[in-house]
């Protein structure tokens, strides 16, 4: 009895010098399966962070010397059932020298049907029918700004019915595709393939002539006002109502402005004032309604905007009344010094608006601030007289 009953109180003794060493060997083991799973996950996100912009370069399967063999022959054509002639010859320093040339691009990633010769047949009856069909192809490498352009008045233009409405291929080339923004001044001139007579106001604007002519890279261009694929315009959407705002972009840019000795109380005296005011509350209670207001543009100009120092420009003092009159048609001739001109009043400029604005700065907080003071005095006194005549019960 006494050997069976003391096996049990020796048994348990190695016990406890396994059981920490267990534990340690599950602690190892669930770090290991943690960091696996960990391992798995960051794999499996890498590719969605850290995927490119654009495919790469598919293995050039013709490959373009292939192409060039014979398109690179000189007058090389052939005619549509239009009667249109399509020439087929591609140069190939012109391509090398494109931004797809340079990255290595093979024509066939664009032109997905060709596979070898002969090449299928063109099924398009002109040659605008078949940039429209060609043109879909740059949706495969450039997804993104391709469900933007959906949003544009281009396309939306395009569904309507106007086969001439701007494609990517009307603004960016073909073989011969650069970097659109390079330089800089590139970009208005784009657009003027399309818009001819809205870029010879542009060029001759305060901002155009900045650009165009001096090359600085501060000043709107086309798409800075427009943006670049969803283009935005009046015809498509409420643009003048939003149209301060796309000024305020530079004319609110307390640096930028500094940098070219514009004041920003351009941009916030017209926030502040009747006409501003009006607007930000259109937004606000009617958005996407129309304003009876006049915004930046009807005043300063759209596309021919001048410097307030030119003759010519509609806000400077002897062009002002008839400015005044497309919203004021029986307008006065005193009735433009009513403005400001955009300016703070101070002593030395709009001396009698300054001083009533003091007057009335004053005054108002002195009253409110005198009746507050009067009912918490008064309130004080009828407590105390209250509790008064409490203790006197």
């Amino acid at each position: 009895m006494t050997s069976h009953v003391s096996a049990p109180s020796q048994a348990p003794a190695p016990a406890p010098q396994r059981r920490p060493a267990r534990r340690w060997l599950w602690g190892l083991a669930g770090v290991a399966i943690l960091a696996v799973l960990v391992g798995a996950v960051v794999v499996e996100m890498a590719p969605a962070s850290a995927a490119p912009a654009e495919p790469a370069p598919a293995a050039q399967t013709p490959s373009n010397d292939a192409c060039f063999a014979c398109h690179a022959t000189p007058g090389m054509q052939t005619k549509l059932p239009s009667g249109e002639a399509l020439y087929l010859t591609v140069d190939p320093q012109v391509y090398n020298d494109s931004v797809h040339g340079k990255m290595g691009y093979a024509c066939v990633q664009c032109h997905t049907d060709i596979t070898g010769y002969p090449h299928p047949a063109i099924q398009a009856h002109t040659h605008r029918e078949l940039t429209l069909a060609l043109y879909r192809s740059c949706q495969a490498c450039h997804p993104s700004m391709f469900q933007e352009v959906l949003d544009s008045v281009h396309q939306k233009a395009l569904a309507a019915g106007n086969t001439d409405a701007a494609v990517c291929t009307d603004c960016h080339g073909a073989h011969d595709i650069q970097p659109p923004d390079e330089p800089r001044s590139r970009i208005p001139k784009t657009c003027e393939k399309c818009h001819s007579q809205i870029y010879d106001q542009y060029k001759d604007s305060v901002h155009g002539a900045a650009l165009i002519g001096d090359g600085n890279p501060d000043v709107p261009s086309c798409i800075d006002c427009h943006e670049v694929h969803s283009v935005q315009g009046p015809s498509n959407s409420p643009f003048r109502l939003f149209s301060p705002e796309i000024c305020a972009k530079c004319h609110a840019d307390k640096n930028l402005m500094d940098k070219y000795g514009i004041s920003t109380d351009v941009f916030q005296t017209y926030v502040a004032d009747f006409h501003g005011t009006t607007v930000t509350l259109f937004q606000a209670v009617t958005p996407g309604q129309e304003p009876n207001t006049p915004v930046c543009v009807d005043c300063h100009g759209v596309h021919d905007i001048q410097n307030v120092s030119n003759p010519d420009s509609p806000v400077i003092k002897h062009n002002l009344l008839r400015t005044c009159e497309k919203c004021h048609p029986n307008a006065t001739t005193n009735f433009p010094a009513s403005w400001l001109s955009h300016y703070r009043p101070t002593p030395e400029h709009a001396a009698l608006v300054y001083y009533v604005n003091l007057f009335y700065k004053t005054l108002i907080p002195t009253l409110i601030g005198g009746m507050a003071l009067f009912v918490v005095l008064d309130g004080i006194k009828r407590i105390r007289r209250h509790r008064r005549g409490h203790n006197n019960d």
